[in-house]
């Protein structure tokens, strides 16, 4: 996976569903347009919750990897 230096990472794990997805979605609003993040989770649901959720907000998911069952998604803030 790669990753450019000046992603924001945010870490989810331990949280079950909705809960990484509304989090995501918060963080995302206070972002420009462009930024690129990683969100880390273990919930189970999580690939196709995020899926999902970018399909339906416009936001670009760029990279999806499972790691040993912690997922690591790297999406682009729409606009």
């Amino acid at each position: 996976m790669t990753q450019p230096s000046d992603t924001i990472i945010y870490d989810y794990t331990g949280l079950k569903c909705p809960l990484p997805v509304l989090k995501t979605r918060r963080a995302l609003s206070d972002l420009a347009a462009g930024t690129i993040i990683t969100i880390i989770a273990d919930d189970p649901a999580a690939p196709l919750d995020f899926v999902h959720f970018c399909e339906t907000s416009g936001h670009t998911l760029l990279e999806s990897q499972d790691k040993d069952g912690q997922f690591h998604f790297i999406i682009q803030k729409q606009g």
